[in-house]
C-alpha cells in the first residue's frame, strides 16, 4: 500500500486546508471546503485531481466551498448523516463506525458531537493520522455552539483514546492564543511551558503549529485533563465531576 501524501495550507486568515493524495489509485480527498479556489490552486500545484470531498460538520469556512468544488471536479461529497440537511451537495452520508475509503486507505469516522450537533472526526488508523475539523485544537477545543459540556468532553475522551502517535490536523491555527489561556488553568505544568514556548518560537518564524499529535495534546492540552489535580486546585474544583471541570475550563476560555 503507498504512503499517503498530505497537503496543507492557509485558508481565510487562520483556516487550514487539506488534501489528502493516494498515489497508487491516484485519488484526492479535501478535508473541509473553505476555499474552494485556494483548494483547487493547491490540488493543481500537487499534479492532483479532487475526487473526494469528507467534510468534518456544516459551518460555512468547512462546507462553505462544497458546491463549487463539486462543480469543478465531480468529486463525491462525504458528510454526516446527522447534518445531512445542512453539508451543501452531499452524496454519502456517513455515521460513527462508518468506513471511508481513500484508494486502499480506509478512514473511520468518529462522532464528536459538541462543537455543532453533528461533528465528525475522520482517523485513519494505518498512516496514523487524524482530521478533528473543530472538535480539538492544539491547546484547546472548539466552542460549543450546538453541544453540551458532557457531550464534548465525551467527544474529546474518545480522541484522547487514539494512539499517542496519531498526527492530529485541526483546521484553525489558535495554538498561540491557545497556549496563553492554557497557562492560566495550568500554571506548572512544565511540558505546557516548553510547548508554549515552542509555539511562539514557530509562530515567530511564520510556521505552522499544525499537526500536532495526541500524546502532546494529552499532556499539555487542559481541555483534555480536567481529572489533572493541579488544573482542579488551581480552579478550587478539587471534588468536582470532569465535565463539570471541564465546563468550567471551556467558560473561562469563552471569557478569556
Amino acid at each position: 500500500m503507498s504512503e499517503l501524501e498530505i497537503r496543507q495550507f492557509e485558508c481565510l486568515g487562520d483556516n487550514y486546508g487539506f488534501l489528502i493524495h493516494d498515489p497508487q489509485s491516484g485519488e484526492t480527498a479535501s478535508i473541509d471546503t473553505p476555499d474552494a479556489d485556494k483548494i483547487q490552486a493547491e490540488a493543481k500545484a500537487a499534479g492532483w485531481t479532487i475526487t473526494q470531498i469528507w467534510n468534518t460538520h456544516h459551518h460555512w469556512d468547512h462546507a462553505g466551498g462544497n458546491e463549487a468544488l463539486k462543480a469543478a471536479t465531480g468529486a463525491r461529497i462525504v458528510g454526516p448523516s446527522y447534518d445531512v440537511d445542512r453539508i451543501p451537495g452531499i452524496d454519502f452520508e456517513v455515521a460513527d463506525g462508518d468506513i471511508v475509503e481513500l484508494g486502499q486507505h480506509a478512514a473511520k469516522v468518529i462522532f464528536t458531537p459538541g462543537h455543532t450537533r453533528g461533528h465528525i472526526c475522520y482517523f485513519l488508523p494505518e498512516a496514523k493520522i487524524a482530521f478533528v475539523g473543530d472538535t480539538l485544537f492544539a491547546l484547546g477545543c472548539g466552542r460549543l455552539f450546538e453541544g453540551t459540556p458532557a457531550e464534548m468532553w465525551t467527544s474529546l475522551s474518545r480522541l484522547a483514546e487514539l494512539p499517542d502517535e496519531t498526527r492530529v490536523y485541526c483546521a484553525h491555527e489558535y495554538t498561540q492564543s491557545n497556549a496563553a489561556f492554557a497557562l492560566t488553568v495550568d500554571p506548572d505544568n512544565l511540558d505546557l511551558q516548553a510547548y508554549a514556548e515552542m509555539v511562539g518560537a514557530e509562530r515567530a518564524r511564520g510556521e505552522a503549529t499544525v499537526p500536532t499529535t495526541i500524546g502532546a495534546e494529552k499532556a499539555t492540552n487542559p481541555f483534555l485533563r480536567p481529572f489533572d489535580a493541579g488544573i482542579r486546585k488551581q480552579l478550587d474544583m478539587a471534588g468536582a465531576d470532569d465535565e463539570d471541570v471541564f465546563a468550567e475550563i471551556r467558560r473561562r476560555k469563552d471569557n478569556f
